[in-house]
């Protein structure tokens, strides 16, 4: 009873002063705390700016190797560094057409990952990771058949050699390529393999690039190397480009992909067909030059009556190869064919298919004889 007589009063009135103080003082520490961090944050963001640097984007190189051998190669590879700090998967991708131009974008694709990657699922997906990498990254082409096709117009250009060593040429099985083309509709629709993060580049390790040593090696895939550019173009920063979804037809893919033959006016039905089949003798003559390192070639070609008419384009786009400009012109009747230009009306009405290329004027087209061979598109006959 003592314990709860006056001096208990006083003791309450004390603890409750000190409450007070206690809440004021936390109160003033709060907002003293939350400014500093605002201002300290705010100094952090201004003290790391994530911009492109001010100078242009990279030049992209072409495939060209040193002069070594596949052990000396094998050596000098192994000698790089893997960097893995900064290491970033790509963001899924998600092809922005659909139809005609999608189904050009996945045969294109899918032609990229089976002939360089052949018949095997993980490789094409590293493959086909980095066409997209490349594609949303500022140095290169804004579509996926672009990208795959860049330089394949120069013997010396091209970024991926299957477009311009004559590997097109060569079939795979009906179902090896159903494979490659519904791995690539599966990376056209936000499928990725991580395993590659951001490389724009790659080789076999038995091949020694010049431009290796001026990238960063950040991924290993069977006997492929993957690689980066180094600084701000190799983060997720640079990789923001719009991918067009009107991807256009690629000549060199008519043979392979009907999509991209039909486009170009050709017979959809070209797939497999044999181009050594369709053609015989055949003589080339060189006109005036280009002015870009090529001449104004004409190919007269002696032609096999008994060959299905689809097989003329192949045979065109195999004689003509990578040049810029190419005419075409092909006779079943091997007394009608002429060596020139110096032909008469009987030659020239009597030709039977023609193929005509001029990349400097962004003109490419086929037309038959359709008095010799029926084409359900008038606007493939010749005129007469």
């Amino acid at each position: 009873m003592t314990g709860q007589g006056k001096g208990a009063v006083p003791l309450r009135r004390d603890w409750t002063g000190w409450l007070f103080v206690l809440i004021a003082v936390s109160a003033i520490a709060s907002v003293l705390y939350a400014s500093n961090m605002a201002n300290s944050g705010s100094r952090h963001v201004h003290a790391r700016p994530v911009v492109p640097p001010a100078n242009v984007v990279p030049q992209v190189a072409p495939m060209v190797l040193a002069p070594v051998t596949q052990d000396d190669a094998r050596a000098q590879n192994a000698e790089i560094a893997l960097v893995t700090k900064g290491f970033v998967a790509a963001r899924p991708f998600f092809y922005a057409g659909s139809g005609d131009a999608r189904l050009r974008a996945r045969d294109c694709l899918a032609a990229a990952m089976i002939y360089e990657a052949g018949d095997d699922a993980m490789g094409q997906q590293a493959v086909g990771q980095v066409v997209i990498n490349r594609a949303r990254h500022p140095a290169f082409p804004k579509s996926i058949c672009a990208v795959v096709f860049q330089g394949s117009d120069r013997t010396t250009g091209c970024q991926f050699t299957f477009t311009c060593d004559g590997a097109l040429n060569r079939r795979y099985s009906t179902a090896a390529w159903t494979r490659a083309q519904s791995n690539a509709d599966m990376m056209l629709s936000g499928t990725t393999f991580a395993a590659v993060g951001l490389a724009t580049h790659y080789h076999t390790n038995w091949v020694r690039p010049y431009w290796s040593d001026s990238l960063e090696k950040i991924a290993i895939v069977d006997t492929h190397l993957f690689f980066r550019w180094p600084g701000y173009w190799g983060t997720p920063g640079a990789f923001r480009g719009a991918v067009s979804g009107n991807d256009a037809p690629i000549a060199k893919m008519a043979a392979l992909s009907p999509l991209h033959a039909m486009a170009l006016g050709m017979s959809g039905d070209m797939a497999g067909i044999d181009a050594d089949a369709a053609v015989g003798e055949a003589k080339v003559v060189s006109g005036a030059s280009t002015g870009e390192g090529g001449s104004r070639d004409t190919v007269y070609v002696q032609l096999d009556r008994r060959a299905a008419p689809e097989s003329f384009v192949t045979t065109a786009l195999r004689l003509c190869s990578d040049k810029p400009y190419c005419k075409f012109m092909g006779w079943t009747n091997p007394a009608l064919k002429p060596d020139s230009d110096a032909m008469s009306e009987t030659q020239r009405a009597a030709m039977s298919f023609s193929y005509l290329r001029d990349d400097k004027a962004g003109f490419e087209k086929a037309l038959w004889n359709c008095s010799e061979f029926k084409r359900d598109d008038a606007r493939q006959c010749m005129k007469r």
